[in-house]
């Protein structure tokens, strides 16, 4: 019988490996927005968000100064970041481009809108947003029927405008 993990399992943090800590931190603080919560000198930080203790840990323990890995190796595809609506979403990849990191693919997958980009080492990133399940694409027998259609980054972005307008016209 195979085993399967509790219904409330959810992954808690992601642990990365980087070259240069101290643009590594500049990178998940100053342009995705997380908050260092501790440091260990200068070899490895932990961020987040929200003032979990962190879902973010960076080290230099074994990869100061180290290099890329190759592209075609095994290790980390990405670690992805859930957004709770369009508007933040929105507002993250407007961070993103303005810092001027470029954005190597954007997909509307049917349950979720998604961009994806790298850190300085080359770890893959996606920002996402979830649809609510009811408005999953299925097909004709009901069962899930994910896509991989473009994104139009510049109308997600102007979401985030949209919304930001409206919010400060109501103050």
């Amino acid at each position: 019988m195979t085993h399967k993990a509790h219904p409330k399992t959810s992954v808690g943090h992601v642990h990365l490996r980087v070259s240069d800590l101290e643009r590594s931190i500049a990178f998940y603080r100053d342009v995705l927005g997380f908050d260092v919560m501790q440091r260990y000198g200068s070899k490895a930080a932990f961020l987040s968000v929200g003032g979990y203790h962190h879902q973010i840990a960076l080290n230099t323990w074994e990869s100061k100064g180290g290099a890329r890995p190759p592209k075609g190796t095994t290790g980390l595809y990405h670690v992805a970041f859930l957004y709770p609506d369009r508007a933040s979403l929105g507002a993250a990849v407007h961070a993103v481009k303005t810092a001027g990191v470029p954005l190597i693919g954007a997909a509307d997958h049917g349950v979720s809108e998604a961009v994806y980009l790298e850190d300085p080492d080359g770890n893959g990133i996606e920002l996402y947003r979830d649809r609510a399940c009811e408005d999953w694409p299925r097909d004709q027998h009901g069962n899930l029927a994910m896509m991989n259609d473009p994104l139009n980054v510049n109308a997600l972005i102007a979401e985030r405008r949209e919304r930001h307008e409206i919010v400060a016209s109501d103050m």
